[in-house]
């Protein structure tokens, strides 16, 4: 569902760490944000250790610039369930991949600095923001079949899941399987991903749908 926003002004000092593969875009981005009243950039990263950098920084949301050849995006788990995040993206595909990995709202590359502030006060109040340029494509973007053939999940996410809709934690699941607790958030997010589910809940409710999982 795409949102028209009006330029409002977030909370003082809302804490925003900036994402961008491209140093020039990271450097250009944050100089920008930082000039909008009430934003505060504490920070500047290529996202590579992002899970690291957000105990570092410990901001309010994220703001990730996906490059204008829609770089990876890769969330960890931490930030798709708590931390706001809004993507910057070139094309239609890289805002289906935005939105497949958890982030609450996608906007052009080229949306002015007062239409992100915007968005960031938007999502910090729980809203999704979308840029109705790309509402066709989102809205495609995760459709699956009813049919759990036609979704693509190892015998191990299998596993995973099934931890998962006991309410399993990451740890404890990497000791039930015997694999790092590092191979459980990646088999957690690829879990999301396919079944585009935006939290751990949502996948499980969507796995037991599409009989993955039993009730």
């Amino acid at each position: 569902m795409a949102h028209t926003l009006e330029i409002s002004t977030p909370p003082i000092d809302l804490r925003v760490l900036v994402v961008a593969g491209d140093l020039l875009a990271r450097a250009g981005l944050a100089s920008l944000l930082d000039d909008e009243p009430g934003v505060k950039v504490v920070g500047q990263t290529a996202g590579e250790r992002l899970e690291d950098e957000l105990d570092i920084y410990r901001p309010d949301i994220v703001v990730w610039d996906a490059g204008v050849d829609g770089g990876a995006i890769s969330l960890p788990e931490n930030l798709s369930e708590d931390i706001p995040a809004i993507a910057l993206v070139a094309d239609q595909a890289t805002a289906s991949a935005a939105r497949r990995q958890g982030m609450d709202g996608v906007l052009p590359r080229d949306a002015p600095p007062q239409l992100i502030v915007s968005a960031m006060a938007a999502v910090m109040q729980g809203l999704i923001v979308l840029d109705p340029s790309f509402a066709g494509a989102l809205s495609t973007a995760g459709a699956t079949s009813d049919s759990p053939g036609a979704i693509d999940v190892t015998p191990r996410e299998l596993e995973v899941l099934r931890h998962l809709a006991q309410g399993t934690s990451n740890k404890a699941i990497a000791y039930e399987l015997d694999i790092s607790e590092h191979t459980v958030k990646f088999h957690v997010n690829s879990i999301m991903t396919k079944l585009d589910a935006r939290s751990r809940t949502e996948a499980v409710v969507i796995a037991t749908r599409l009989g993955l999982i039993p009730l």
